[in-house]
């Protein structure tokens, strides 16, 4: 199979634009339907809808007391927009994130979870947000099992890392495929 992989100079916001246009042509040619990204404000779900050619998207938001205890990131407002265009947007414990986190946040340490994270984070915050994604979404129902989906993540904010994998649920984790990886930053930050 010949494919390009395309690399960013530095990670960010400024690669969103070309990221989702490279996810949206790589769907195409793959004939992929399902797109899972991460948006917190809803924001860069917003742009990849302005593409969207017939494709399902899911949108995975910041957990509620990511940024500040009981707040959402995401606005209602954002929220339901996106919801009447169609996209399924989830807010829910980070698959990275749970217990380990509260663990290390209280007694110190690293957790399994967090060195899962970590080891992820070699390749650059964008693929373990990607991975992470992913599994959500499956353990959520909300993107079929045993399909390639494209994952589409980012360093804070905007999108700058895309993927082609075949998510599996969590307790099955270590059968994860990352199938192509469409577009990364070079370096991390």
């Amino acid at each position: 199979m010949d494919t390009k992989m395309f690399y960013w100079t530095r990670p960010g916001a400024s690669n969103t634009d070309k990221t989702l246009k490279l996810a949206v042509k790589r769907a195409q040619k793959m004939k992929i339907r399902h797109i899972v990204i991460a948006s917190s404000s809803g924001s860069t779900a917003k742009k990849l809808l302005k593409l969207n050619k017939g494709l399902s998207i899911v949108c995975i938001t910041h957990h509620a007391g990511f940024s500040s205890p009981g707040i959402c990131e995401m606005s209602g407002k954002s929220r339901t927009f996106l919801e009447k265009q169609g996209v399924r947007v989830y807010t829910g414990t980070h698959f990275f994130g749970t217990i380990g986190r509260a663990v290390r946040m209280k007694f110190g340490g690293l957790e399994i979870d967090e060195l899962v994270a970590n080891t992820l984070r070699i390749f650059g915050q964008g693929i373990k947000v990607a991975v992470e994604i992913a599994i959500m979404a499956l353990d959520a129902g909300l993107i079929p099992y045993n399909k390639e989906i494209i994952a589409i993540g980012g360093a804070g904010k905007g999108a700058d890392t895309a993927i082609i994998c075949r998510p599996e649920h969590s307790n099955k984790f270590f059968s994860f495929e990352v199938r192509e990886i469409i577009c990364k930053p070079r370096h991390k930050k």
